[in-house]
């Protein structure tokens, strides 16, 4: 004779995962959700913008704080420098998808003259920040970079898709 609450019994995966069609559904969801990605138009694009931007902005935070014993000013210099080399890259590859059309240099020289203002924006920030507060707590310094970041990467998105496509090729919609 089977034990009753055997034949209750149902397998860990399915308490957390809930029903197998809730998988299926989450699987179609992320299915529906990369295609969505690999568009052209200017959302694709911008969601790409934002994924990419996301991930420099971590790198340039774990560069940040790795770096944090040479200050702040040096450690930000060094960590915007390389997680927007990192970020130009990977916005001609993947968001913009130009590496046939614009060179690494040419890439690098165009969106870099909008991450030096970056830069400038965010020195200054950090620098207000540490004057007024002494020492601020790292986390807080790497939160303002991140908003001051956010603003300027809108600027940039603008900048990269609208004013510096090559020429000869309309913008997409």
């Amino acid at each position: 004779m089977t034990c009753p609450s055997l034949l209750r019994y149902r397998p860990v995966a399915a308490e957390f995962l809930g029903d197998v069609s809730h998988a299926r559904h989450l699987r179609r969801g992320v299915a529906l959700f990369q295609a969505r990605l690999r568009r052209d138009d200017a959302f694709a694009q911008f969601a790409r913008f934002v994924l990419v931007g996301g991930a420099s902005t971590a790198a340039y935070g774990l560069l940040y704080i790795s770096l944090g014993a040479l200050g702040y000013l040096p450690a930000h210099l060094i960590a915007t420098v390389a997680s927007s080399i990192l970020a130009n890259e990977m916005h001609r590859r993947l968001t913009f998808r130009a590496e046939e059309r614009v060179t690494w240099i040419n890439a690098q020289v165009e969106a870099g003259a909008v991450a030096l203002f970056g830069l400038l924006a965010t020195s200054l920030a950090l620098g207000w920040l540490n004057s007024s507060v002494g020492s601020a707590h790292m986390l807080l310094q790497i939160t303002l970079v991140a908003a001051v970041t956010a603003a300027i990467g809108l600027m940039r998105f603008v900048a990269l898709r609208w004013i510096f496509r090559p020429t000869g090729l309309p913008a997409a919609r």
